[in-house]
């Protein structure tokens, strides 16, 4: 069995090489033959403490990730977040690899949206603004200033101080980001991403600008909610697997009459992406294990030193 220790894949990682294994992922998402199996959701012990297990299958991975989140690691001096791969031995059924991936699932989530978002958005789009000033919400900006050029980055968050002090942090990575209030913010977007745990919407829909594409990544769960429901009705949406994003993703919110397109349609040229330059595009990105599975795969390729390690 290979194993890939927290030290090792997080000196690997790239966005490079994130970007990369994620447009593979949702292609492969779309091949015949594709599945992606139902999630499941449990808490610890400790109720609040809460863990998913996401699982698929292509035409050469199959495996899993354990997603948890626990709110206790606070009073230990670590992350909440922790991400588990397990690669399986399609030949033996056993585990073929193990990934420790905490550093890697920040960017293989920050990844997915950068790869939709440069499939949608208008090429001339220069203004980004950026809900949430949490650890994600870096990552989400560094990986969206690499597809496009960006002239302004506007941050919105609920607690002015630590807004002003996110908004510092981008500066310092060389981001030309500010503080904003949210209705400015979104009237003035290009681009909207949401890297948030948010129950209930964000913004109004009649704040979005025509041209505008929304990246949503925070729903994944009945309970959370990023975006207002009457925004899709002027939009075309997109996300990373439909029926798993209208069940617990952010087009639950959609109605019963939502058609989402896989965007590794869009990738492959099955489908259409934006149709022209006025049109609200927005994709959902509620995770799919695919994601994970490739970026397991591209960690293990890279330590290796070739193209195609056996798992």
């Amino acid at each position: 069995m290979i194993l890939i220790t927290e030290a090792e894949s997080s000196a690997i990682v790239t966005p490079e090489l994130a970007f990369a294994a994620v447009r593979e992922a949702f292609i492969a998402a779309v091949a015949p033959g594709a599945a992606s199996f139902p999630v499941v959701i449990g808490h610890g012990s400790d109720p609040q403490n809460r863990f998913t297990i996401k699982s698929a299958s292509g035409a050469e991975l199959a495996g899993l990730k354990v997603g948890a989140y626990f709110r206790t690691n606070d009073a230990r001096g670590l992350p909440r977040h922790a991400s588990t791969i397990v690669l399986i031995d399609q030949t033996t059924g056993r585990i073929g690899a193990l990934v420790e991936g905490s550093a890697v699932n920040c960017y293989r989530t920050a990844a997915a949206d950068a790869v939709a978002t440069d499939a949608l958005a208008r090429p001339d789009a220069e203004v980004l603004t950026l809900f949430g000033t949490g650890h994600q919400a870096a990552y989400e900006a560094q990986a969206i200033a690499r597809i496009r050029k960006l002239s302004r980055v506007l941050v919105v968050g609920r607690d002015p101080a630590r807004t002003e002090a996110f908004a510092q942090k981008l500066r310092s990575s060389n981001l030309p980001a500010e503080a904003a209030e949210a209705e400015t913010a979104v009237r003035a977007a290009d681009i909207i991403v949401t890297a948030t745990t948010a129950t209930a919407p964000l913004f109004k829909a009649a704040w979005v600008q025509p041209k505008t594409h929304i990246s949503s990544m925070g729903s994944d769960s009945k309970d959370k909610q990023e975006l207002p429901a009457d925004v899709f009705r002027d939009a075309r949406l997109f996300c990373d697997l439909p029926e798993q994003s209208v069940r617990i993703g952010e087009f639950q919110h959609a109605g019963p009459e939502a058609t989402p397109t896989a965007i590794g349609s869009v990738l492959s040229g099955d489908a259409l992406g934006r149709g022209h330059a006025d049109e609200i595009t927005i994709f959902d990105s509620s995770g799919i294990s695919l994601q994970d599975l490739h970026m397991a795969k591209a960690i293990i390729d890279h330590q290796a030193g070739s193209g195609a390690a056996k798992i």
